[in-house]
């Protein structure tokens, strides 16, 4: 996500709810990330205005870990959007396992499985699902007729080395920390109403009226889709990938044409730093209502008409999208390097960087949970001090090898989870005899 000063943020901000404590977590006894290959089925149904889906979901499982699975945890995201317990996305009929009663202001759902499922076994829970999208332009809310619906789809939970990860829902950035998955979703809804969404989609009749959509996304991370009588302006990278802009009506045919130019150039040049787009298409949705500026999702972005914010959000299909992360506990890990992507694709050497830390806590590597408490700072110490920190590490390795370093790197973690030190550990590699420690220290990249 793209962050700009506006007031709304402020007022926004004032009408969340403030999320409790994050439970301590169960230590797990290896640091193998599961349950493993997710895979989602869902159907769904909307209301004549696109704002309201009903239907159900299912998903298949595997267990990577030496430890035994006795439990799942769903997070059902957008329920930080509510009155929790009045919630927005609700969840009934559970099979394959007991629910529990929700947790974590509404956010996280435990099922105990029947039986515990040992390294290298599978299961599968299923469940009928509904979401009432909220009011407000936002990354889950809608604009009138137009609806955005991001991160409604409940997502698996995942347990590591500190155990499940039920962290709070943040405002300010991202929570999110899903593996790579495989998601086949089917959409009935009305003809008039076009339905952008992660991965590929089919179109067929369904009844009188209405059209069904299959969209189907391999390897990738979330879902997300809008609904509404959006303009559709469409054309090709060089690379062959298509890329769609979808527009709300007070955006006009030229801002349009302006974007897909922007989509597809910065496409290609991501593409070309840090390995090919693997998706066939990349769809774009456009309102100038959203007070974040833009939101990233797996083949999908919700931006306002904005080259700099569209280049970032696309940066984030590799940082966050491919090369994954735990997005709460280290947010520098997508924001900063999709902020240092972006200068790149505008030629931006920051030579103007200045990092000036405000207090001895102040990390670039802090969790969200630092930056909700300190939020003035968060955009300007993970966005601004992370993407100069690398640049200042290419001025020390020199171009080639921070080249090197990312395009490597990012093929390593392809489709998998980064950390810190992992990167860290790279970076060592790609600098030779040149001593790194030093620069990490004077950087607060902790980890």
């Amino acid at each position: 996500m793209i962050r700009r000063a506006l007031p709304a943020l402020l007022a926004l901000a004032g009408t969340m709810l403030a999320a409790p404590a994050t439970p301590a977590r169960a230590a797990a006894t290896d640091s193998t990330r599961t349950p493993a290959t997710p895979a989602y089925t869902v159907n769904l149904t909307s209301n004549t205005t696109g704002g309201t889906w009903t239907g159900h979901e299912s998903v298949t499982f595997s267990n990577a870990s030496a430890t035994p699975l006795t439990e799942v945890y769903l997070r059902l995201w957008d329920n930080a959007h509510g009155s929790c317990p009045s919630t927005p996305v609700t969840v009934t009929n559970v099979t394959g396992g007991t629910a529990s009663a929700l947790t974590v202001n509404c956010t996280a759902l435990k099922i105990t499985l029947p039986a515990a499922v040992p390294q290298g076994g599978t299961g599968s829970i299923g469940f009928d699902l509904s979401i009432v999208v909220t009011a407000g332009v936002d990354r889950f809310g809608h604009d009138g007729g137009y609806y955005f619906i991001g991160n409604a789809l409940p997502v698996l939970a995942i347990r590591d080395a500190a155990g499940w990860h039920l962290d709070p829902y943040t405002n300010n950035g991202e929570s999110f920390y899903a593996l790579s998955s495989d998601y086949t979703v089917t959409l009935d809804h009305p003809s008039s109403m076009a339905v952008p969404a992660t991965g590929s989609s089919t179109d067929r009749a369904g009844t009188s009226g209405r059209t069904i959509t299959t969209a189907v996304g391999k390897q990738v991370r979330e879902f997300a889709w809008a609904a509404g009588p959006f303009v559709k302006t469409s054309g090709t990278t060089a690379g062959g990938v298509k890329v769609n802009v979808y527009r709300v009506s007070s955006v006009s045919a030229g801002n349009a044409s302006s974007m897909l130019s922007t989509a597809t150039s910065a496409l290609d040049a991501h593409s070309g730093r840090f390995g090919a787009y693997p998706y066939a298409e990349a769809d774009v949705v456009l309102d100038n209502g959203f007070w974040f500026g833009g939101m990233e999702y797996p083949g999908f972005v919700l931006d306002v008409v904005s080259s700099t914010a569209l280049a970032h959000e696309l940066g984030h299909q590799w940082f966050y999208g491919i090369v994954g992360d735990d997005e709460y506990t280290t947010p520098w890990l997508d924001e900063g390097f999709t902020d240092y992507a972006t200068d790149l694709y505008f030629n931006k050497t920051g030579s103007g960087c200045g990092i000036t830390w405000q207090s001895s806590a102040e990390r670039l590597t802090n969790s969200m949970a630092y930056w909700d408490a300190h939020s003035s700072r968060y955009s300007t110490v993970v966005y601004g001090y992370g993407k100069c920190t690398l640049h200042d590490l290419r001025r020390l390795i020199g171009t080639t090898a921070m080249t090197n370093l990312l395009k490597s790197y990012a093929a390593a973690h392809w489709y998998g989870v980064s950390t810190v030190a992992d990167f860290k550990a790279a970076a060592q590699a790609a600098a030779g005899p040149t001593d790194l420690t030093s620069f990490w220290s004077s950087h607060r990249v902790d980890g």
